[in-house]
């Protein structure tokens, strides 16, 4: 029975990797008949054709390893199985050719029938929508409490150690990114991992360029993170969602500034998403890299992304009153 059925996952997974280059309509026939999901492919498929015209970039190929996650046998004639995703897509643009790689999640249900195996449904995991499930919006909405006498950002003394105010901190940008890279796909074991992990992931980039702590021990200010002390979580909302880092940055936390254009950001620079474009942001990435006309490429936890296109809009995510807020952080702190 199992060889039988992924035996058209393995079809399914080859058919996503042509969806991915290739946006004509496919003359194979498909083994989905969920018809909420073909109408949703199909509408995506049209936007990235539009997306790659406008970006001036040509697809060339997708790579997708598949890792099975979890199967279950509803009945005789059916299962269901969780897949990760490993996604590899190489593109051309200005004689260049790009790689970005993104991890995603999906539950397929397929089910015999007649002696063939069908596709009945599939749940993508569109895990960037969700804000840090737990913590209320009046406590990711407080004021962060930006110190006014510092014209940068507060080094604690008792947690850091004495620090000469008078001598400015260099951003090490190729750091952040660095470490960015080399974490962009797991986690490092020194820190909490969450379940919406994108702006716990970015917050210790920005710690490995040499931004500065500015550690209060309240959770609805500064920005700060010491693990788990007593038993209790030990860091502020600031370093784990993405709604305070916005709110955070944008009064002036790690010397930064709100910039107009992405074409404005540098390496180590951050971008924060509203989806919905109702003043909730959700999501948080980091400039890693830039194509060749110029444009920012980032990185990513939650779904986990490298050197991918800042716009998101090849994110089931991205809706068309997306919000972006581009925060260029100081060069010395």
């Amino acid at each position: 029975m199992a060889d039988e059925w992924k035996g058209a996952l393995s079809a399914y997974i080859q058919q996503q990797n042509k969806d991915e280059v290739d946006f004509r309509p496919s003359s194979v026939p498909t083994l989905v008949t969920d018809l909420e999901y073909l109408i949703r492919r199909g509408e995506r498929k049209q936007l990235l054709a539009d997306w790659y015209s406008k970006r001036k970039a040509v697809p060339i190929r997708s790579e997708t390893r598949a890792k099975l996650l979890r199967e279950t046998e509803n009945r005789k004639d059916e299962v269901q199985v969780d897949l990760q995703l490993h996604r590899t897509i190489y593109y051309e643009k200005g004689g260049v050719t790009h790689k970005e790689e993104r991890i995603d999640q999906e539950r397929l249900t397929l089910q015999r029938d007649d002696g063939s195996w069908s596709i009945i449904r599939v749940d993508i995991r569109v895990a960037e929508r969700h804000p840090q499930t737990g913590i209320p919006y009046t406590a990711m909405d407080a004021d962060l409490e930006i110190p006014k006498s510092a014209s940068r950002p507060y080094l604690n003394r008792e947690v850091l150690g004495v620090v000469n105010q008078s001598r400015a901190k260099q951003y090490n940008r190729a750091e952040a990114a660095a470490y960015a890279d080399r974490w962009w796909n797991s986690a490092n074991p020194e820190f909490q991992e969450f379940a919406v992990d994108c702006t716990n992931y970015i917050s210790q980039s920005l710690f490995a360029g040499g931004a500065p702590i500015n550690y209060t021990g309240k959770r609805e200010s500064g920005w700060w993170y010491k693990g788990y002390v007593g038993g209790k979580e030990a860091w502020s909302y600031s370093w784990s969602v993405a709604n305070s880092l916005e709110r955070y940055l944008s009064s002036g936390g790690l010397g930064a500034k709100v910039l107009e254009r992405p074409q404005q950001l540098e390496l180590g620079d951050v971008i924060i998403y509203d989806w919905d474009g109702n003043g909730a942001y959700e999501h948080s990435t980091i400039v890693t890299a830039f194509d060749a006309g110029g444009m920012p490429l980032v990185n990513a936890h939650t779904v986990s992304s490298k050197h991918r296109y800042w716009d998101y809009r090849d994110s089931y995510a991205w809706t068309e009153n997306t919000v972006y807020r581009f925060f260029h952080l100081a060069d010395r702190f």
